[in-house]
């Protein structure tokens, strides 16, 4: 037995059974790209920090201001390059997807601050803070304003079916199943299912009409990732490699380049609220509870009615203009009042631009019918009782810059759920009712991903996904994504 031990150790020390992977080309081009447009961000920067007059070397230790300053910038230039790919902003298992890149971007300037300082100290070099602060400073907005530039590329070209990881999916048929249901809705995130091991399924699976091959046998999972050429296995459901089996696998793929991807349970949580905190040599996976009151509470609050203050004093001139355009163009008031349902189930009056003939809402059983897709969240594309200025003003979301108002009254937030209406609350089963843990917003995940073009389960999705994850950064996120949504006017109907 010791014998069989240890040739089993010997085995897992061998080459993989696999050999290299090659791993897919666009992965260093992408890299490439992400270093020029960081290389950009901080030449600007600098550039605009010596335009405002601080030098960035003292003319006493250069000797002559212009090339002092032109040797700090370059060596300025190399430790922020350094340190971004110290802190794996350059990964391509963390760029185009979440939030976890601009975390590595922002950790990744506060090294290249921290590296400027100690070398500026270790030689003694006459450094100006005021270049070096500012310069660090504007180059991580710039970086990451260029970086989304760079992902929605990204985007673009994995929507045509490139830039995207081939992967093998190893778990029971109903994880399978839903592992892949999920890589198609999001395209983007560039998970190109080529195969599946599902045990007692051969030869192929079919997902929606899609078939995906199926190998059998010992060594499905090796022939499959060597037959399809794919670089990624997800597990999806661990508990069909019993005991070490999952341990094992991950052996047999060491140096192969084959990414490892495990799955856990709780598909709707992100990496913000996961640890994995090993204890006694098991690694466990402990889920934080999600940032729904407290500190975070209130600071979202502040947050939500300072900006609504500031945007409802800026835009008033813009507010006149288009409730005079609504009253004059069709009979009715300019504003229309609805009421929706907010945090903890309270009902409240949103307001909005009226965009319907008057008395629109009798006519709302009849038309029901013609909702094709949804029953719940009803929406109609061609729907009749529109007016000319209403339907533009849905199609660029004017409609809903009264509801300004609903944010200082601290009825809405700026981010957040899409605030519902009571007959559909009655129609949530109980998971859709999280939705209402915190306040329904402005814009939110489900406006800036399609809006109406949303099944109901997706909207759901959505929804839950922000209540589970919410934090500022994906506030951020989104926020950043709403302006070029709203001028694209997806859903907008």
């Amino acid at each position: 037995m010791q014998g069989d031990a240890t040739q089993r150790a010997a085995a897992r020390t061998a080459p993989s059974a696999l050999g290299r992977v090659r791993r897919p080309r666009w992965e260093r081009a992408y890299a490439r790209a992400l270093v020029g447009t960081d290389l950009v961000a901080f030449a600007v920067a600098a550039a605009a920090a010596w335009l405002l007059g601080f030098e960035a070397a003292n003319p006493v230790w250069s000797g002559d201001g212009a090339p002092g300053d032109l040797v700090v910038i370059a060596m300025m230039a190399v430790i922020w390059i350094a340190s971004m790919a110290l802190t794996g902003a350059y990964e391509a298992k963390t760029v185009g997807v979440g939030s976890i890149e601009y975390k590595r971007l922002g950790a990744g300037a506060l090294i290249a601050l921290a590296t400027t300082t100690l070398v500026a100290f270790a030689f003694d070099l006459q450094l100006s803070r005021a270049f070096v602060f500012t310069t660090i400073g504007l180059a991580v907005v710039l970086a990451g304003a260029l970086r989304q530039v760079v992902r929605k590329q990204l985007h673009r070209r994995r929507a045509a079916g490139h830039f995207t990881h081939r992967v093998v999916v190893a778990g029971s048929l109903a994880t399978v199943t839903d592992i892949v249901r999920h890589f198609r809705r999001a395209p983007f995130a560039g998970f190109s299912v080529v195969a599946v091991c599902v045990p007692g399924v051969h030869d192929e699976l079919v997902v929606d009409g899609v078939p995906i091959p199926a190998p059998a046998g010992p060594d499905a999972v090796l022939d499959a990732l060597i037959g399809a050429d794919a670089d990624t296995l997800a597990v999806a459901d661990p508990t069909t490699f019993p005991g070490p089996a999952l341990r094992e696998l991950a052996w047999d793929l060491e140096g192969s380049g084959v990414d490892l991807i495990v799955a856990p349970a709780l598909t709707e949580v992100a990496g913000p609220r996961i640890a994995v905190r090993p204890v006694a040599g098991i690694p466990l996976l402990h889920v934080e509870e999600p940032s729904l009151s407290g500190p975070a509470r209130v600071t979202k609050a502040v947050f939500d009615r300072t900006v609504g203050v500031v945007a409802l004093v800026l835009c008033s001139p813009i507010l006149l203009v288009l409730a005079l355009l609504v009253r004059f163009t069709s009979h009715g008031p300019a504003l229309f009042r609805q009421t929706r349902v907010g945090r903890d189930g309270r009902e409240f009056r949103m307001l909005k631009y009226r965009t319907m003939i008057v008395g629109a809402e009798e006519q709302l059983d009849e038309l029901r019918e013609r909702a094709a897709r949804d029953h719940v969240l009803f929406k109609l594309p061609d729907d009749p009782r529109l007016t000319r200025i209403g339907r533009w003003l849905r199609r660029h979301s004017l409609d809903e810059l009264p509801q300004l108002w609903n944010v200082v009254k601290g009825d809405m937030s700026v981010v957040g759920p899409r605030p519902p209406l009571p007959s559909e609350v009655a129609a949530y089963a109980d998971d859709a009712r999280r939705r209402l843990l915190v306040k329904p917003g402005l814009t939110g995940l489900w406006q800036v991903s399609g809006r109406a073009d949303l099944s109901w389960d997706d909207t759901v999705r959505l929804d839950l996904y922000y209540v589970e994850n919410w934090s500022w950064v994906l506030d951020a996120l989104i926020l950043a994504r709403t302006v070029p949504a709203v001028v694209k006017g997806r859903g907008a109907y």
